[in-house]
């Protein structure tokens, strides 16, 4: 069973949707045993920074997520998902994160023909062999929205990159724990392939 962690933060359906197409059991969720029970957990999100984590300490699902990386679930965020698993954005200045990996969301610097948000399809750098990547080319297209980045601490988490005004880190792994900052559920089929990746992990 995989757990789609229910807070209230969009895009939650299409990547049920994205799931059910692959043949995989999912549950809407924030209940804690649940969750906890599940054999793989997904935080995705869309929206601001501060109130995705207001969001997460009022369902009380902060210590939930802490342990079900601690017992090492496969556990993947998508989008905002990925940048609460760090430990602070500029969005929200005095907002913490929730830290499990070490690294600062940034706002995307203002350039002269690229827009701000970056919406739309980008091509992905590959580096450091991630296991979710497995069978994907180096260049090809994935689809994002978002304002801010990822400048994570340690390199060698970081599994693609992605150029937009500034070096992009778009995907990042550490033993259980995987993110991107793109949709895979809207990134046609290599994103079905990443996400059947993680569902054999």
């Amino acid at each position: 069973m995989i757990a789609i962690i229910d807070y209230d933060a969009g895009n939650i359906k299409s990547v049920e949707k994205a799931l059910q197409y692959l043949g995989a059991d999912t549950i809407l969720t924030r209940d804690k045993n649940e969750i906890l029970n599940a054999d793989k957990v997904i935080l995705p999100g869309v929206g601001s920074f501060g109130d995705a984590m207001n969001r997460l300490r009022k369902y009380e699902l902060e210590p939930v997520i802490r342990e079900v990386v601690d017992k090492g679930t496969p556990f993947l965020g998508i989008c905002l998902g990925l940048q609460l698993l760090f430990e602070s954005s500029e969005e929200t200045p005095g907002v913490e994160g929730l830290s499990i990996l070490k690294g600062k969301i940034i706002r995307i610097p203002e350039g002269e023909y690229l827009k701000i948000p970056h919406m739309g399809w980008n091509s992905l750098h590959l580096v450091n062999e991630g296991r979710l990547f497995a069978g994907i080319d180096e260049g090809s297209y994935v689809y994002f929205v978002h304002s801010y980045y990822l400048k994570a601490e340690d390199d060698s988490i970081v599994k693609a990159t992605t150029q937009y005004n500034t070096c992009i880190h778009a995907s990042v792994e550490k033993d259980n724990v995987f993110a991107c900052q793109f949709h895979p559920e809207k990134s046609s089929k290599v994103g079905l392939k990443m996400l059947e990746n993680f569902l054999a992990v």
